[in-house]
């Protein structure tokens, strides 16, 4: 394995890992930072799905206790049942527009300046979602109405526009649909875990052809940087959210967008030839 493919495969999965779950966009940055140091073709599609394996099983293992809860809850207990009814209501308008629309979506909207106009865009929703008078009818995910859950899973189908950000997209409808942002964080999570799977599942399939095994030691650095950097990642939200506002990142997003904007617009770096 050459170096420079290690250290791009180390590179990659902490961004992964770093940003999957915050509300800035890991699509959105592994697309812009993939095109920076050159790391595109049938490899990179392959290696996308492994490091996103690695970010949800963080996740996984974080919230464990939880999930076994509702899993031995499930034959008996009824907010067991209602969270996991929750849970597949909100997964599945992903499913079904997901499985419609990917490869249009891919195709034409995988780029680095699509990415930049959505971090702006997504970032000005952000704001403008945090400061305006938020009533909160759900302070925690087992309060959640199977409407509340249907509303946040036609939310998560934003984030198939790449820089929107899956986890952005969900928190903050969430916060719009009356939940607490302990509850639209945690239901955001909760709600990876089936997309998440059930994408890479799919792609996995898809692209079979592609995963080859002298790829495996490429796949692992990835894979492992992923998991330790989303676990990091995973615990810092959950305490920052305790006393702290979305702004930070919207901020954020608004800034990072704006700067490959420029850099696009006067010509410093030549995005248009990119691809996802």
């Amino acid at each position: 394995m050459e170096l420079w493919l290690a250290v791009q495969a180390l590179i990659l999965g902490i961004v992964e890992g770093f940003t999957e779950f915050l509300p800035i966009s890991s699509t959105g940055h592994q697309i812009i930072v993939a095109d920076l140091i050159e790391y595109r073709g049938e490899q990179a599609m392959a290696f996308n799905i492994i490091i996103q394996l690695g970010a949800i099983l963080a996740v996984v293992w974080e919230f464990r206790q939880r999930i076994i809860e509702v899993l031995l809850g499930l034959p008996k207990e009824q907010k067991a049942q209602r969270f996991t009814v929750n849970l597949l209501i909100a997964f599945l308008p992903a499913v079904v527009i997901g499985v419609s629309f990917a490869d249009l979506i891919h195709h034409y909207l995988f780029n680095p300046v699509t990415v930049a106009s959505a971090l702006v865009v997504g970032g000005v929703v952000m704001l403008w979602a945090e400061q305006r008078s938020h009533v909160v009818r759900a302070e925690s995910v087992d309060d959640m109405r199977w409407s509340d859950a249907l509303k946040v899973g036609f939310a998560q189908c934003l984030a198939m526009i790449p820089g929107t950000s899956r986890s952005g997209a969900t928190i903050i409808g969430g916060l719009l649909f009356g939940l607490s942002r302990k509850a639209a964080t945690e239901f955001s999570f909760f709600l990876a875990m089936p997309t998440m799977v059930g994408a890479a599942v799919y792609s996995g399939y898809k692209y079979r052809q592609l995963f080859q095994p002298a790829d495996l030691p490429v796949f692992a650095i990835g894979f492992v940087t992923s998991f330790v950097c989303a676990m990091i990642a995973v615990r810092a939200l959950l305490k920052f959210i305790g006393s702290h506002s979305y702004a930070v990142f919207a901020w954020y997003r608004i800034g990072f967008g704006l700067l490959i904007l420029a850099t696009w617009q006067f010509h410093l770096i030549d995005w248009s030839t990119a691809q996802g």
